[in-house]
């Protein structure tokens, strides 16, 4: 790294014009600037710079030294403003990872806004209703239903829903619940068990075993719309699609779901990542209203 230093300061000598000038411009002391020089020279074995009290030249060695340096602080003063730019304009490439309900309803057609006023922007969605590791998957940034065990990630609650357990009436009607196949996703296993409220507070207790176990919602909604059975579809999925299934408890509810943005980053969250997150936590809310 001091190689580095010395070689950005000795450019920056050469283009002052003296030790004095650089110091200035550098906002460093005299001394600190001359003792840089004076350890380049050592570690080199080779002389770069004549000085006398009113002028310096450059040494043969040091003139095509120099043109190194030079390129060396160029690269340096590219590096730092094409960094500084992702401050600025949200651009390059963003991975992001949701539950297959989430990612078709909600995070798809939020990044889809992003895109059109970003077009810089190069998004790679992941439905999945497994919970991937974000280092592993190289994931930027993760949405999920529940809070989550992941201690290396940052964890933000960006929003909530309800799931609706439902079915096409001609499998909900005219029978008891518990008669109805239950279309179960995997997380959920073979032992069902849901509690409900209604607007007065009282709570209803349903229990079941799940007849068909798939492991994503896509395939849990292709069933219970083909009349299989019923299972659990969050609200916003029922609002968006005239789907025609009808709850099996009318009067009661599901507690709400909360759903949680989680990513890696420290306290400096690249804006690519920040328009994001901010257009599927909108979305988010606009559905539920």
């Amino acid at each position: 790294m001091n190689k580095l230093r010395h070689m950005s300061l000795f450019a920056h000598i050469v283009e002052s014009g003296s030790i004095t000038a650089a110091a200035q411009s550098l906002d460093l002391s005299k001394s600190v600037v001359s003792q840089h020089l004076k350890s380049l020279e050592q570690d080199l074995g080779v002389t770069l710079l004549k000085r006398t009290t009113r002028r310096q030249s450059l040494t043969y060695a040091g003139k095509a030294f120099y043109e190194q340096c030079k390129v060396l602080n160029q690269t340096a003063q590219h590096a730092w403003h094409e960094a500084q730019q992702f401050t600025q304009i949200a651009k390059g490439k963003v991975r992001i990872t949701a539950p297959n309900a989430l990612m078709s309803t909600l995070v798809a057609p939020a990044i889809a806004t992003v895109c059109i006023e970003h077009p810089e922007l190069e998004p790679e969605l992941i439905a999945d209703d497994k919970q991937l590791d974000l280092l592993e998957q190289h994931i930027d940034l993760a949405i999920r239903v529940g809070y989550s065990k992941d201690s290396d990630a940052k964890q933000r609650k960006i929003g909530e829903f309800k799931d609706v357990l439902c079915g096409l009436p001609c499998v909900v009607k005219d029978r008891k619940p518990q008669e109805a196949k239950y279309i179960a996703n995997l997380w959920q296993g073979r032992a069902i068990e849901h509690t409900f409220i209604d607007a007065q507070g009282n709570t209803k207790q349903f229990s079941t075993d799940a007849s068909c176990i798939v492991n994503s919602f896509d395939t849990s909604f292709a069933l219970i719309m083909s009349g299989v059975g019923i299972g659990l579809v969050p609200e916003f999925k029922l609002t968006e699609q005239a789907s025609g299934l009808v709850p099996v408890f009318p009067d009661h509810q599901l507690a709400s779901n909360p759903v949680f943005a989680l990513y890696t980053f420290g306290n400096q969250i690249p804006l690519s990542i920040k328009v994001c997150l901010q257009a599927i936590e909108t979305k988010l809310s606009q559905t539920m209203v």
